[in-house]
């Protein structure tokens, strides 16, 4: 989820957008995306997030579900 966390964190700062913005757009607080764009669900534990957590945080980023779907099949590095 490495791959998922870059590609957000990436994607927000060309939106010019805070954590927080992208949290609240998304309807979650800001220190689960804070998480999500970590790769993590806590310190050591891999993100597991929902298809609806995901759909709501791309919608926030202007991300469409093709795009999406091409970073989560990337194999891992």
């Amino acid at each position: 989820m490495r791959a998922l966390g870059l590609f957000l964190q990436r994607r927000r700062h060309e939106l010019g957008m805070t954590q927080e913005d992208v949290a609240y757009a998304s309807g979650l607080t800001r220190s689960h995306y804070q998480q999500l764009e970590k790769g993590l669900s806590r310190p050591g534990v891999a993100a597991n997030p929902s298809l609806l957590t995901l759909l709501a945080i791309t919608a926030s980023l202007g991300v469409d579900s093709e795009e999406l779907m091409a970073v989560l099949r990337a194999p891992a590095a």
